[in-house]
């Protein structure tokens, strides 16, 4: 934690504020550790303080080790321009994206400092992910791995998606997950012309292509993976051909992911594989995101995104095609940048399965 500490610290200037007050809980879970539910982080260059109420201190002094722990008592903020007189902090950055406006009047009101809005400080250090966050990241992904070996013997004609969708995560939490990543989309059959078809009473019926995006929490990281499975008989020509073209796609933006990269031209070689085999129009949503302490991240594989890509950064590659009143196909691995391309951290398996 000291590292980020200090990584933010250099950012203190470039804002032009003396410190920062975070409020957003998965920032500051990246900066402190600290995984209880209340607490704001204040950091200045002198120090580093986390700031929460008497159900948390014991926690906070077993998990935030290298942050002074502060109780708020019945009044936060009087504990925060508190603790900010007696440093002589006078110009105070606060998350623009962390509070509502209805809070920031009352800063404005409570706190006797000059303040100043800031975007995605913190956001921003953790966009390259360590070594122990990729590792966390690669934690989650295997348990995402173990759910879906499990599911296929449960992926039969008569499955309703629902159930499927609650024996994923039976079978995630059993190794380990504390919570979904999301709600779980499982479509079939004509519903997997829905990108984001949540899991209904819908039956499973024979010959129905079935999407699954689905993935799990550990140790505060997430995991995101899609696969598409056919159920009850043979693909036709065309499940097969479709199901062929989104795995060329994945496979070549796969391919294409290295340090220096933009997250549009990745984006664009998937992109431009599907459109010239004339089905542009159905894929509609950007190529990838970023996932860590939060399921999206940036930045993103996306035509919007031209944030250049390096070692360490963290996204998923999910092309699809959907097609109205027919179904679609979705893949999704997530990879991780490295110095020389990049490494896919989901190992299932990504031919087209037929199960009974």
């Amino acid at each position: 934690m000291k590292e980020r500490i200090k990584k933010l610290r250099s950012k203190l200037d470039e804002e032009e504020v003396n410190a920062l007050l975070i409020n957003n809980p998965q920032n500051r879970q990246y900066l402190t550790a600290f995984t209880g539910t209340a607490g704001v982080v204040l950091i200045s260059d002198n120090s580093a303080k986390l700031i929460t109420d008497f159900r948390y201190t014991e926690q906070a002094e077993d998990e935030a080790t290298d942050f002074e722990i502060v109780e708020q008592g019945d009044n936060k903020l009087e504990t925060i321009n508190r603790l900010l007189q007696e440093e002589g902090i006078e110009k105070l950055g606060i998350e623009a994206q962390g509070i509502s406006y209805r809070k920031y009047l009352q800063y404005q009101k409570e706190l006797d400092v000059e303040l100043v809005a800031t975007t995605d400080v913190v956001k921003s250090l953790r966009k390259v992910k360590d070594k122990s966050e990729i590792d966390k990241i690669s934690q989650a992904v295997e348990i995402s791995d173990y759910a879906f070996e499990q599911i296929q013997e449960q992926l039969q004609v008569g499955a309703i998606e629902r159930e499927i969708a609650l024996e994923l995560e039976f079978a995630q939490k059993k190794q380990g997950a504390t919570k979904n990543a999301f709600d779980f989309i499982v479509a079939s059959g004509t519903r997997g012309a829905m990108p984001h078809g949540v899991a209904s009473d819908k039956e499973i019926e024979a010959g129905d292509l079935v999407t699954m995006d689905f993935g799990c929490v550990y140790q505060g990281y997430h995991s995101d993976m899609t696969r598409t499975v056919m159920v009850g008989e043979e693909p036709t020509a065309k499940q097969e051909k479709i199901y062929n073209l989104v795995l060329e796609a994945q496979q070549a933006a796969i391919a294409a992911i290295e340090p220096g990269e933009t997250g549009a031209e990745v984006d664009k070689v998937a992109r431009d594989i599907i459109a010239e085999a004339g089905y542009g129009a159905n894929f509609g949503h950007g190529l990838g995101h970023s996932v860590g302490l939060e399921i999206h991240e940036n930045p993103r594989l996306s035509r919007k995104d031209d944030t250049v890509l390096e070692a360490g950064m963290v996204v998923t590659v999910e092309p699809g095609v959907y097609i109205p009143d027919w179904g679609g196909v979705r893949i999704e691995d997530i990879v991780v940048v490295t110095d020389d391309g990049c490494e896919i951290l989901t190992d299932s398996p990504k031919e087209l399965l037929v199960l009974d």
